[in-house]
């Protein structure tokens, strides 16, 4: 409708609605209506749940409106999502809202780049690294800056860059807030005292974003869309499609900046809430990129009891630090992130057997295989473990109200993530999408416990369509409800869900990482009346 983002689609629980979409433009389209539970026919995914919408012709969805809360739309053809395709859902709920606020702002968060979306694609796949003008240099070598010389010949072995945080970064993308840039200052209204409840949404084609706004405490009241549980934090980070609803209680007379730093720490989005337009308040300058460490590769020792006096054997893994230590002046190196490398009693820790996932398909997609992966929803994102505040983790989040279907899972399913950065090739269980011979089978009803293990030294936001899945951390009951979870490099995560029919789309959301293989579908049978 000529604007970034889309505009603002309000509906309310129990409707039956019916939104019809025209395609104006040159090329198929499509919408998908992100966290909302719809027939998989009106899921809007192209050659999964619908034909798509070729040029000049209009398709009418029409669904019921069985949730209430935060949600978005976007374009699921192509790189759309990446030049503006997009926008906010508020559904409200049809009886009294659990959440008690005086005001609401929206806030879109999203990146753009006046680079076409197909020459960014192509330009990461011919060369690795490409936007990251972050890299470690010879001067910060010198100045005792990231890693010691001793770890950067480590790394530099295993072809690995521990600067490598996200692949499209502020040196060729702009992070905006509702459309507008950092200069723009986008400002929210707010009277002092009042309860202003924010509804983020990360709408970025490939940025997560790190959120805070100094001087005020946010209470995280609703994730993807889903009550939980009050929590009071100050930051929080948010993966592509995710969302979050956050109330905060501004009493003073004055502005605040409201900061949505890059993950990578290569740009913000920023915007102000002040009680009168043209206020504003100080900018923080971007804190210090962070650096991925031995953990984000499933390496971490910390909490394993190592009792003798030899040292682990890497040579499997392309760096033999034994012979390291041997070398005159060299002392052993300490990978950033573990705390001691001990006797291991002969195990060798390769970063590419296939003994440690059996069901990947090991090819030129598959640079690692994690070696220990661990459960790091108690940890915050990169760069944020040591911020000095609290920052929000996913074991922080209790559903407000009990889910419903408490039953224990019948089975269990593993699936890797897996990817080569060098060669910008991401996939599930070492194929890319177009590589499939066959989804991920469920029957109609069944209870699944899906654990993600993420094989890869990015983080990477999973979304699965047309469901919700409850995090296991929690009481029964009480995990929370989310459509799109975050698994952190090195680290999984395990959820269950109770299978629909129908045919529905399983993806990283990060747009470039989906449209390089990263995506599945989910097929669960039998369909509702007895189609096959």
């Amino acid at each position: 409708n000529g604007t970034v983002p889309g505009p603002l689609i309000r509906l309310k629980e129990g409707q039956t609605v019916r939104l019809s979409v025209t395609n104006t433009l040159e090329e198929e389209t499509s919408i998908h209506w992100h966290g909302l539970l719809v027939p998989f026919q009106m899921d809007g995914v192209p050659g999964v749940s619908f034909p798509g919408i070729p040029p000049g012709e209009t398709f009418v969805y029409e669904f019921p409106v069985k949730q209430s809360g935060t949600y978005w739309y976007h374009s699921h053809s192509g790189l759309q999502e990446a030049e503006g395709h997009y926008g906010p859902i508020v559904i409200e709920p049809a009886g009294p809202d659990p959440v008690a606020y005086d005001r609401e702002h929206v806030i879109v968060l999203s990146d753009f780049s006046f680079m076409h979306p197909h020459l960014i694609f192509k330009r990461m796949k011919q060369q690795a690294g490409v936007f990251n003008y972050q890299k470690q240099t010879l001067s910060s070598l010198m100045a005792g800056k990231d890693q010691t010389l001793q770890e950067r010949m480590e790394w530099g072995k295993m072809r690995m860059d521990p600067t490598d945080i996200s692949d499209v970064t502020g040196a060729v993308m702009s992070f905006l807030v509702n459309g507008h840039g950092p200069a723009d200052n986008w400002t929210g209204l707010f009277t002092p005292g009042e309860r202003v409840r924010l509804r983020f949404i990360n709408a970025a084609a490939q940025m997560m974003f790190n959120v805070r706004i100094p001087g005020l405490k946010l209470t995280v009241v609703a994730a993807d869309g889903q009550t939980v549980k009050p929590v009071e934090v100050d930051e929080f980070q948010i993966g592509n499609a995710e969302t979050y609803d956050v109330i905060v209680q501004p009493i003073e007379d004055k502005a605040f900046t409201l900061v949505a730093e890059a993950v990578d720490r290569s740009g913000m989005g920023r915007a102000t809430l002040a009680p009168r337009a043209g206020m504003t308040a100080p900018v923080p300058p971007l804190r210090e990129r962070p650096l991925a460490t031995m953990k984000d590769m499933g390496m971490d020792m910390s909490g394993m009891d190592m009792n003798g006096s030899g040292a682990m054997d890497h040579a499997a893994m392309g760096h033999d630090m034994a012979a390291m230590a041997a070398a005159p002046g060299m002392a052993a190196p300490k990978p950033r992130g573990s705390d001691v490398m001990g006797d291991m009693g002969g195990m060798k820790m390769s970063m590419r057997d296939p003994l440690n996932a059996p069901q990947i398909k090991l090819g030129p997609g598959v640079q690692t295989i994690t070696p220990m992966p661990i459960d790091r929803t108690s940890e915050p994102g990169q760069g944020l473990e040591s911020v000095g505040h609290r920052v929000l983790v996913y074991k922080d989040l209790l559903a407000l109200t009990p889910n419903p279907d408490t039953r224990t899972p019948t089975r269990a399913l593993e699936i890797r993530l897996t990817g080569n950065m060098e060669r910008f090739m991401w996939g599930f269980d070492g194929q890319k999408f177009s590589d499939a011979t066959k989804p991920y089978a469920f029957d109609k009803g069944e209870r699944v416990r899906v654990t993600l293990v993420n094989d890869t030294m990015m983080a990477h936001p999973i979304h699965l369509h047309g469901h919700f899945f409850e995090l296991t951390h929690a009481p029964v009951g009480f995990g929370p409800r989310k459509h799109t979870v975050i698994v952190l490099p090195g680290g999984k995560v395990s959820w269950d869900f109770t299978a629909d029919p129908g045919d529905w789309a399983f993806h990283c959301h990060m747009l470039y990482h989906m449209h390089a293989g990263m995506f599945q579908v989910f097929s669960v049978r039998p369909l509702d009346g007895g189609a096959a």
